[in-house]
C-alpha cells in the first residue's frame, strides 16, 4: 500500500494506527487474531517501527495484548471479564451522573445533544468509529459536568477498556438498528435537564448495562 501520510495530514504512525483500528472495528480483524510486524510493514510499505508504535497505540487502547519475545495479538476477553468491567463503569458513571445532575448548564445540554446528533448521524452512516467517538464524547461531558478532572480521567480511561472488551466479546453491539443506546441518550438529557437524580441514575444504570441483565447473563 504506498500512501502519502503526510498529504493527509497524519504521520506514519497515525495512519497505520487508525486503519488498523478501523479493520478491528468493522470485524475485518478478529479477537485472538496476531498482528505480524513484518507482514504489516509491507502491507502499509513501512519500515517496522511506525507499525511497531502504531500497536502499541492499540495496546494502550486495551485492543492488543503484547507479549514479550513473541508478539502482539488482539485481545479474547471472557465473560467474567466483560462483567467485570461493565459493573466497575457503572459504578462509576452513576457517581458521575449523581454529581452532575446538580451542577449541569445549559452549555453541557447543548455539547449532550451535539454528541446525539453525531451519534444519530454515525448510526445512518453506518460509522462505528464515528459512533463509538460520539458515545464516549457524551459520557465523558456528563463527567465534565460533575466538575471533577479525577472523575473525568478515570471515565476516559474505563471508556477505552469497555469498548474494547464488548468490542470483541458481543458481535452484536454496534448493530444500529437494535442498539438502543441513541433513545437512552435523548433521556438522560431530559433528565438532566430537569435535574431529576433518580431517573439519571435509573438510566445510566441501564445505558452501562444493556448486554448483561440482573443475574449478570450474558
Amino acid at each position: 500500500m504506498d500512501v502519502d501520510f503526510q498529504a493527509l495530514g497524519y504521520t506514519t504512525v497515525d495512519y497505520i494506527y487508525m486503519e488498523i483500528r478501523k479493520k478491528i472495528m468493522y470485524k475485518e480483524l478478529h479477537r485472538g487474531q496476531r498482528l505480524a510486524e513484518g507482514a504489516l510493514a509491507k502491507e502499509f510499505n513501512v519500515s517496522r517501527t511506525p507499525v511497531r508504535e502504531a500497536i502499541r497505540r492499540l495496546a494502550n487502547d486495551g485492543l492488543v495484548n503484547i507479549i514479550p519475545n513473541w508478539g502482539a495479538h488482539l485481545i479474547v476477553p471472557t465473560r467474567e471479564e466483560v462483567i467485570d468491567i461493565c459493573e466497575v463503569r457503572q459504578a462509576i458513571e452513576v457517581f458521575s451522573i449523581k454529581k452532575a445532575v446538580h451542577k449541569i448548564t445549559p452549555i453541557h445540554i447543548y455539547k449532550l445533544e451535539e454528541q446525539i446528533a453525531l451519534e444519530e448521524k454515525a448510526a445512518r452512516e453506518n460509522d462505528v468509529d464515528a459512533y463509538i467517538k460520539a458515545n464516549n464524547s457524551f459520557h465523558l461531558i456528563i463527567a465534565e459536568a460533575s466538575g471533577s478532572k479525577a472523575l473525568s480521567d478515570i471515565i476516559s480511561t474505563i471508556l477505552s477498556k469497555v469498548v474494547a472488551h464488548l468490542l470483541f466479546y458481543e458481535d452484536s453491539l454496534f448493530k444500529f438498528e437494535t442498539n438502543p443506546a441513541l433513545n437512552k441518550h435523548k433521556k438522560i438529557t431530559e433528565a438532566l435537564k430537569n435535574h431529576d437524580e433518580a431517573e439519571c441514575v435509573r438510566l445510566m444504570k441501564l445505558d452501562i448495562y444493556p448486554w448483561i441483565d440482573a443475574e449478570n447473563k450474558i
